[in-house]
């Protein structure tokens, strides 16, 4: 059989677009090299100019705001180690130069992945890059604008008069690090509901079917990761079953949008009309 022809048929098949496109192991590992090499550079460049402007301490002084606004009257945070003061706004400095990267962060995983994909699945994967990095950075800011003021106004509202609160610095730091990641990962839903409904791990109807699961499963995850307090549940919860809803429309569209173009060859010949 001739490569390119359907066995019995004169009808060339589909020539598939990634052939001849295989390169070597070891160029995937150089090539992978230079994506991360690109990427530390760019996180490296970010962490540099923010150093500058608007330094590690303003920078420290903005992520402690929310908290510091509802603190008592001439209340500050603390640092119990040595070198917290220093150490501390450095981290917060390299937190915030990932994120301002990230965009192009995404874009080298983007272009190392691309080769090896197909032109349907490559409109697939660079919307949800670009969706992913908003969705993350969107979670970052409603945790910092909404929840963490209202958390704080909640404690101090029920701690003891008889207690002045001083937090120490580097334990804020860990507190605030990890809400960051826990609404910046919950606010992805809408993306891992599209892929796996893309690649027919469930389908839309079994989305649909499945909302009271994800409801109960969304309040008791926000339980567990975050405090002890009824708003801060309620803001990861309450915004992760509105996303998943957001997932399942958006999915719908994806789907319809990034489906393999069916071979020209599957199309069924009309019959000859039988001779007389």
């Amino acid at each position: 059989m001739r490569h390119g022809l359907n066995p019995g048929s004169s009808t060339p098949e589909p020539k598939d677009e990634l052939e001849g496109t295989e390169a070597p192991f070891v160029s995937h590992l150089v090539e992978l090299r230079d994506r991360l090499i690109r990427a530390f550079i760019a996180i490296g460049i970010a962490f540099g100019a923010l150093c500058l402007w608007p330094g590690p301490a303003g920078l420290y002084d903005f992520l402690a705001a929310p908290l510091v606004a509802h603190l008592p009257k001439g209340a500050t945070l603390i640092a119990t180690n040595v070198i917290s003061p220093i150490l501390v706004p450095l981290k917060i400095t390299l937190m915030a130069s990932f994120m301002v990267a990230l965009p192009y962060v995404l874009y080298q995983v983007w272009a190392f992945v691309a080769p090896g994909l197909y032109s349907h699945e490559k409109k697939l994967v660079l919307p949800l890059v670009v969706s992913s990095t908003i969705l993350f950075i969107g979670g970052v800011a409603f945790c910092y604008y909404l929840v963490i003021p209202g958390m704080s106004k909640f404690i101090q509202a029920f701690a003891p008069s008889a207690i002045t609160a001083a937090p120490d610095i580097e334990q804020y730091f860990g507190f605030v690090l990890t809400l960051f990641l826990v609404f910046g990962i919950a606010f992805e839903v809408p993306v891992a509901v599209i892929v796996l409904a893309r690649i027919g791990v469930v389908s839309i109807e079994q989305l649909r079917k499945s909302r009271g699961y994800f409801i109960v499963a969304s309040f008791i995850v926000a339980a567990v990761v975050t405090p002890p307090d009824v708003i801060s549940q309620l803001a990861l919860a309450v915004p992760m079953c509105i996303l998943y809803e957001l997932g399942i429309v958006a999915a719908q569209f994806f789907i319809k949008s990034t489906k393999a173009p069916e071979p020209a060859g599957n199309a069924e010949s009309p019959q000859a009309p039988p001779s007389a």
